[in-house]
């Protein structure tokens, strides 16, 4: 079985791959600095819904949002309704990433165990909630019955299990950036008891989300297929790992819309001259682990593509 070269990244390409940031979803810049066209590229180092129904037509209908200040009550309700739980329980936050950092500042906590998602705080052991991502992150296992943690990150949640949420009791955080594949309306959420709720919405900066992604929520919630769009998230998983497995790659696989490729060192440097972006996990603590997303249809054949080239050693732009 094949493995990718310790040197694949200074045979790919003449023009070095810029280092890999701490969080992935960096495939802008990186198309940038190697010379290609960021609209042809694939960021296999982001995890979004890669069946989800294209967003810009919902934002075009939404357009005189802009023109107003932010009032997120009509969209709280609704996303409680889909919660199932009383919107007095929900706060809508600019990301999921904005509703880590309240959560975090007003109740501190620390990790269950290492590796875990880097965005979680990292407090003494003992002190304050214990924080888990369910599916997690990077293995992509869910929780198990027994497992229990105080703090619980759904950010692929429906995703792996076509329902919302688990509906444990605690705190939940979740993002529906991941959910509806929207990463620049910036759309997540808090879950909690209702006097929680109070503190982190006096924590939360006024106009946090804004008014267009709050008019672009109801519509969003309507046309959400969960069960749906996890079971086409699992076959497309499968044939992600049927094709890097073709390629001789070493792949762990579990419920989330991404694998996990062992003994890749290089893979990412590889790969992004063909016009293809993984995300290095070293900043897991998981050094020559690459992350693949479940990509589309057509994703699914650029990365064979990419593949096929880049194990080749050649060159993107050779003669």
């Amino acid at each position: 079985m094949s493995r990718v070269p310790h040197d694949a990244g200074t045979r790919a390409s003449a023009t070095p791959v810029p280092a890999a940031g701490t969080h992935g979803g960096d495939g802008l810049a990186v198309a940038r600095a190697l010379g290609l066209d960021p609209a042809g590229f694939v960021d296999l180092s982001q995890n979004m819904n890669p069946v989800a129904p294209d967003i810009a037509p919902l934002v075009a209908r939404h357009l005189d949002a802009l023109g107003r200040y932010p009032d997120a009550r009509e969209a709280t309700a609704l996303l409680a309704a889909a919660l199932g739980v009383g919107p007095e329980r929900v706060l809508l936050t600019n990301g999921g990433s904005e509703a880590i950092h309240l959560v975090g500042t007003v109740l501190g906590g620390h990790v269950r165990s290492e590796p875990e998602f880097g965005l979680h705080p990292r407090g003494p052991v003992g002190t304050g909630p214990v924080w888990r991502t369910d599916p997690h992150s990077p293995t992509g296992l869910l929780a198990g019955p027994d497992e229990h943690a105080d703090v619980w990150d759904e950010a692929f949640y429906a995703l792996a299990t076509g329902r919302w949420s688990a509906s444990r009791p605690g705190v939940a955080v979740g993002s529906l950036t991941k959910t509806f594949h929207c990463p620049g309306l910036r759309l997540g959420y808090v879950v909690a008891a209702p006097e929680l709720i109070e503190r982190l919405a006096r924590a939360q900066p006024h106009w946090s989300v804004s008014t267009l992604g709050l008019a672009v929520l109801p519509d969003l919630l309507a046309r959400a297929d969960l069960p749906a769009w996890c079971r086409a998230i699992a076959g497309l998983r499968g044939e992600l790992v049927d094709l890097l497995r073709g390629h001789g790659l070493t792949v762990r696989a579990a419920d989330a819309p991404w694998v996990l490729v062992e003994e890749a060192r290089g893979l990412r440097e590889r790969l992004a001259p063909h016009g293809v972006l993984v995300r290095d996990c070293a900043s897991f603590g998981l050094p020559g682990t690459a992350r693949v997303a479940v990509p589309g249809a057509d994703g699914l054949e650029r990365l064979d593509r990419a593949l096929h080239r880049a194990l080749a050693g050649e060159v993107p732009g050779a003669v």
